[in-house]
C-alpha cells in the first residue's frame, strides 16, 4: 500500500494537497517481483471462488494492458499457461486506460459473431513499475490492480446493449509510455521507459468530450440517463469525474469509482470500482451499468451493459 503520507516522504507534498486536488488516498502496489499476468491470474481466481465459475472451456483471453513484463509472450498466454486451459486464444490489448471497454466490445463482438463462446477479459496494471517516484505531479496518481469477466453467450435478455469508441490520435502527446521511438509529431519524447502526462491536456480532453459521448451513446442505444442505474467511467481523478458529471447524463450519485483507495489503474479501474460497489451491495442482478474508458491515445470506449451475476447471499 501507498498512502499519501508515504507520498510526503518521497516528494514535497501533503495529504490535503493530494486529496483536494485528485479524491485519491491510497494505492496498492506490486511487488518487486509482482507483475500483470501474476495480478491477473489472482484476479481471476477470486472471480471463479466468489462466482463458482468453471474456466476450464474459455474459448479467449483478453487482456487489456499497458505494463505487461514481456513484449511478447502476451500476458494473456501466460495466464492461459497458469490455468492450463486447452484450446483458448490470447490476446493482450494496448488502449491504455480505454482498453478494458474495449475487451468487453471485442468479446461482445466475437461472441455475438457466433466465433466463441466464453471469453475471459481482465484489465491489469503495475503502474508503479513505470513511474517516476521524483516526479510529483504523476506520481501521486497511479497504483496497480486487476479485474476479472467472464463475458459467456446467454439466451435471457442480452448483456450488451449499446457500444462507441473513437479516437483523437493528435492527443497521444500529451500521455504516453515510451518503447522503440524517440519521437512523436517531431517532439523529442522524456523519461525513456517511464509513463509521461500533460495531466492539463488530458483533464481538459476528457472533460470536453466524455459527457458528450456519454450522451450520444444513451441515445444511440434507444435509452435515457434515468435508465442508467450505473455510471463506471475510468476512474482517472476523482475531481476530473465530478466535471464530468457536472456536464454528463449521469449524476455523480450514481457514479462507480474505485480512485479513493485504489488510485488511478488504467486498464484496472473500472473492473476495480464494479468490484467494489458489489461488495458493498450496491451492483444488484439486472442492473443497468454504462462503462467508458478513456485516457492514452487519446481514445476512449464506451459500453452499456446489463449486469448478469445474480446477487450472491452472504
Amino acid at each position: 500500500m501507498l498512502t499519501n503520507t508515504d507520498l510526503e516522504k518521497m516528494v514535497d507534498t501533503n495529504d490535503e494537497w493530494i486529496v483536494q486536488r485528485t479524491g485519491m488516498r491510497e494505492r496498492r502496489i506490486a511487488g518487486e517481483h509482482e507483475y500483470v499476468s501474476d495480478l491477473s491470474c489472482k484476479a481471476i481466481e477470486d472471480m471463479m471462488k466468489r462466482y463458482h465459475i468453471d474456466i476450464s472451456d474459455v474459448d479467449m483471453i483478453l487482456v487489456a494492458t499497458s505494463t505487461a513484463e514481456y513484449t511478447f509472450p502476451s500476458a494473456a498466454a501466460r495466464i492461459q499457461h497458469y490455468f492450463n486451459i486447452a484450446q483458448t486464444g490470447t490476446m493482450d490489448i494496448s488502449a491504455a486506460c480505454a482498453g478494458f471497454v474495449y475487451g468487453l466490445q471485442l468479446a461482445d463482438g466475437l461472441i455475438t459473431s457466433g466465433m466463441y463462446h466464453k471469453i475471459l477479459v481482465v484489465g491489469a496494471e503495475t503502474l508503479s513499475k513505470i513511474t517516476d517516484y521524483t516526479d510529483r505531479s504523476t506520481c501521486i496518481l497511479f497504483g496497480d490492480g486487476a479485474g476479472a469477466v467472464l463475458v459467456e453467450r446467454s439466451e435471457d435478455k442480452p448483456g450488451f446493449l449499446g457500444s462507441i469508441s473513437g479516437t483523437q490520435g493528435s492527443g497521444g502527446i500529451h500521455l504516453y509510455k515510451t518503447a522503440l521511438g524517440k519521437q512523436m509529431e517531431g517532439q523529442e519524447l522524456q523519461k525513456d521507459g517511464n509513463l509521461v502526462q500533460n495531466g492539463r491536456e488530458v483533464y481538459k480532453w476528457a472533460v470536453r468530450n466524455v459527457p458528450e459521448k456519454t450522451k450520444e451513446l444513451i441515445r444511440k442505444s434507444g435509452l435515457t440517463p434515468s435508465d442508467i442505474q450505473w455510471f463506471v467511467p475510468h476512474s482517472a481523478n476523482l475531481r476530473m469525474i465530478e466535471s464530468i458529471c457536472e456536464k454528463g447524463p449521469v449524476p455523480i450519485e450514481r457514479t462507480l469509482t474505485s480512485v479513493e483507495y485504489r488510485g488511478n489503474t488504467s486498464a484496472a479501474s473500472i473492473p476495480l470500482a464494479i468490484q467494489l460497489a458489489l461488495d458493498e451491495g450496491r451492483v444488484k442482478y439486472n442492473d443497468m451499468m454504462l462503462l467508458f474508458g478513456f485516457g492514452g491515445g487519446l481514445t476512449y470506449a464506451g459500453s452499456i451493459i446489463r449486469w448478469g451475476v445474480p446477487d450472491i447471499e452472504k
